[in-house]
């Protein structure tokens, strides 16, 4: 009798099958302050999520330490698919600059789907008296850690696309951590700081509004939703390319089941007719594809930015 009483105990614990999932609300974690990019894509991912499940889907932004805070939090929630985080660079990729992190991301946290690509733009205060790439690159060179640029936090893809620019432009910046992208940005528009490497489709409405003024992006190729905005390689800085990218990732123990499914439906959201051409205004390059896919990139992407972590000898402790 206690046996079966116990099995019923543990078959009532169990994780529901996908065909059950889900069943009740979702969160979707953003390791970051709102208004930045992984807040917007997050609640755009929300509300699709939201009337395919007929579930109520809560973006919780939970921000600190270039995103671990969030990521930890969501790598020690219950492993049932409910709870999912929006991964970035810092969070997959660059965590080397962390020595004392409280959780391990390869090992705590599996992927889901990827989800975009996304350009940099190098944008500046107006003050700022530099009017393109080269430029500006005189400027800093001439003045050696007085610029100082803002990120999302220490490891975070707007932080580790300024220090490669740092590295193949041969130029000293100051950088300037905050709890997310939306905060700098704040402080680039009041003249706090004078530049960031800041996520395109955040950028935008900035730039065109005149608050900021942009002077190339950081992608190999000019941006759709901005077509005459030259690449930094173009104007001036031949060998510099890199980019943001974004991705889903849920507690290490989900069901296999449970994430094949998740990772259908965000396939499903990423390719859908109706979203093509926000993905160009916003300057998003959707990516998709397998978990298995998205692990083997957080692998090439940790070779990458770790040298880079090594070469710049960047601490986020």
């Amino acid at each position: 009798m206690r046996y079966f009483i116990a099995l019923l105990a543990a078959l009532a614990a169990a994780p529901a099958p996908a065909q059950q999932f889900p069943s009740k609300p979702m969160r979707i974690i953003v390791p970051f302050v709102a208004g930045g990019s992984a807040d917007v894509l997050s609640r755009i991912l929300g509300q699709r999520l939201a009337q395919q499940y007929g579930q109520q889907v809560v973006v919780e932004n939970r921000p600190g330490s270039g995103g671990h805070v969030g990521a930890e939090a969501a790598a020690r929630a219950a492993p049932d698919g409910y709870t999912i985080v929006f991964g970035t660079i810092g969070i997959h990729a660059a965590y080397m600059i962390y020595s004392k992190l409280n959780y391990d991301p390869a090992r705590d946290l599996q992927p889901v789907a990827m989800y975009a690509d996304v350009p940099c733009v190098l944008i500046v205060h107006p003050s700022v008296p530099a009017m393109n790439v080269r430029e500006f690159v005189a400027l800093a060179k001439k003045n050696p850690g007085r610029l100082n640029f803002g990120s999302a936090g220490s490891g975070s893809s707007t932080h580790m696309v300024g220090e490669w620019f740092k590295l193949v432009a041969g130029t000293n910046l100051t950088h300037i951590p905050y709890k997310g992208s939306a905060q700098a940005l704040q402080d680039l528009m009041g003249g706090q700081i004078e530049l960031m490497f800041e996520n395109l489709p955040t950028a935008i409405a900035q730039i065109k509004a005149g608050k900021v003024r942009a002077l190339g992006v950081t992608s190999k190729a000019r941006s759709p939703s901005m077509p005459d905005l030259v690449t930094i390689a173009e104007a001036g800085v031949p060998d510099y390319e890199a980019t943001a990218w974004f991705t889903i990732a849920a507690p290490a123990k989900v069901p296999a089941d449970i994430i094949r499914k998740l990772n259908a439906d965000m396939n499903a959201f990423l390719k859908a007719p109706e979203m093509q051409q926000r993905w160009v205004e916003m300057g998003v390059v959707p990516l998709g594809g397998t978990p298995a896919d998205a692990e083997k990139f957080f692998v090439t992407e940790r070779e990458k930015w770790n040298k880079v972590i090594k070469a710049a000898g960047i601490r986020g402790d």
